[in-house]
């Protein structure tokens, strides 16, 4: 069994709990289930591109930075021209929660993209009523028909999609109402990162959709790379959250790669 296996076999008991314990109807009368979603989409047009991550831990690494805490880290990306705040709420692998989310939606005006394993619709009512403005879908762990019925619900209830694919047989999963692909440099099998192949990936992709580099972005001669190979957008956590203090950690970053 893979890591992957374990997290996903895990999600679904998690969500079979969450099931019994809050309705769907209890999540749509949640104080931001009726909010204007903010468009990642347009957003990574318009700003630096970067989608900062806010990340305790990983399977990977360990613990990486567990002393910050979200709002402190997230206004700090924000002020320094993050294009979108990316936000781990899986508790048991990542560290995350949904108050990480919570405690920041009120106080910051870009979009906050719920990073999980969505496998279950209720998942999608969830991120809708904690404030989400998009959600991540990772083709290794849904099928094509999933990623296309999941794209569908999370439009309907006006969060945007990052289909996340990491090999080139998951190039199936894209359809034409995705709104963004994220290439993961990180194989989430065996964690192995190869940001050529990534690039690989990208060129296959229809030219009109934007795309977004996902982990692995260790310097910034890594982001200049995928920037001239294309890339519109990059996720970026583990580079900042590692330092001590995040928010000097992107301040720095920004500053360096627009000179």
């Amino acid at each position: 069994m893979t890591i992957l296996d374990t997290i996903i076999k895990r999600k679904r008991e998690e969500i079979a709990i969450s099931k019994a314990e809050i309705s769907i109807e209890n999540l749509k009368n949640s104080e931001f289930f009726g909010r204007k979603s903010f468009s990642l989409k347009e957003s990574l047009k318009n700003k630096s591109g970067i989608i900062a991550e806010f990340k305790r831990q990983s399977p990977s690494k360990g613990i990486i930075n567990d002393r910050v805490q979200p709002l402190e880290v997230a206004s700090a990306y924000e002020n320094f021209g993050a294009s979108g705040i990316s936000i781990l709420t899986d508790r048991d692998f990542f560290g995350g929660s949904f108050d990480d989310i919570l405690n920041v939606r009120k106080y910051i005006n870009i979009p906050i993209l719920r990073k999980d394993f969505m496998v279950d619709e209720y998942q999608f009512y969830e991120a809708k009523s904690i404030g989400a403005d998009a959600v991540l879908l990772i083709a290794a762990c849904l099928s094509p028909d999933q990623v296309q019925e999941f794209t569908e619900l999370a439009h309907d209830l006006d969060m945007e999609v990052l289909l996340e694919i990491h090999t080139e047989e998951e190039l199936k999963h894209f359809n034409t109402r995705i709104d963004l692909v994220g290439i993961n440099n990180r194989n989430l099998k065996d964690f192995k990162v190869d940001l050529q192949h990534s690039v690989l990936l990208k060129d296959q992709l229809p030219k009109e959709v934007l795309s977004v580099a996902e982990s692995g972005i260790y310097h910034i001669d890594d982001f200049k790379y995928l920037k001239e190979k294309g890339f519109d957008g990059f996720l970026m956590g583990e580079y900042f959250m590692k330092n001590e203090n995040p928010a000097d950690k992107f301040a720095e970053f920004i500053s360096n790669v627009a000179m």
